[in-house]
């Protein structure tokens, strides 16, 4: 008489797989929001170091303008005419051999901003010194930047009034 051993079967069942796949699932389906929170968050911090480092150029232009290193004519309000004047640098009035001073040394793209093919300086909204803060408009000058999204931030301001 022969007999065989049989062997316990290996493996999972489908009901087990099935049930796998679900919890799977389910985690996932409730990761997914903070994942798209975390990434708004990061693009949001961009933005303001973006705003902070372009506004501190613009700040230190006009006080450089007021002390006299730059010279600009009387009827301006002493803020660059462009955002390139930060990066590029100007004419330096104290040096006799007429350096450049420099306030940028690259101008940030908006994080914002959703189309790769535009330049930093395409990405941003212009505000001259003469312009309504609550409609801002370009003029002869560079007085503020802002971005042009029409997103609203975390905080519920629109990223436009940061």
């Amino acid at each position: 008489m022969i007999t065989t051993a049989r062997r316990p079967a290996c493996g999972f069942t489908l009901i087990e797989l099935v049930v796998t796949v679900v919890i799977l699932a389910l985690l996932a389906t409730a990761a997914l929001p903070m994942v798209e929170v975390s990434v708004q968050r990061s693009k949001e911090q961009d933005l303001r170091t973006a705003l902070r480092q372009i506004r501190n150029a613009l700040d230190a232009y006009k006080l450089a303008v007021e002390e006299g290193q730059i010279i600009d004519s009387a009827n301006k309000s002493g803020y660059p005419a462009t955002l390139e004047a930060l990066v590029q640098g100007v004419p330096d009035a104290h040096s006799p051999e007429q350096s450049k001073i420099y306030f940028l040394r690259r101008l940030p793209r908006d994080p914002m901003e959703r189309d790769p093919t535009l330049s930093a300086l395409e990405t941003w909204g212009l505000r001259s010194y003469a312009s309504d803060p609550d409609d801002p408009q370009v003029g002869d000058e560079v007085f503020d930047v802002y971005s042009k999204s029409a997103a609203i931030g975390l905080n519920g301001i629109p990223y436009r009034e940061w």
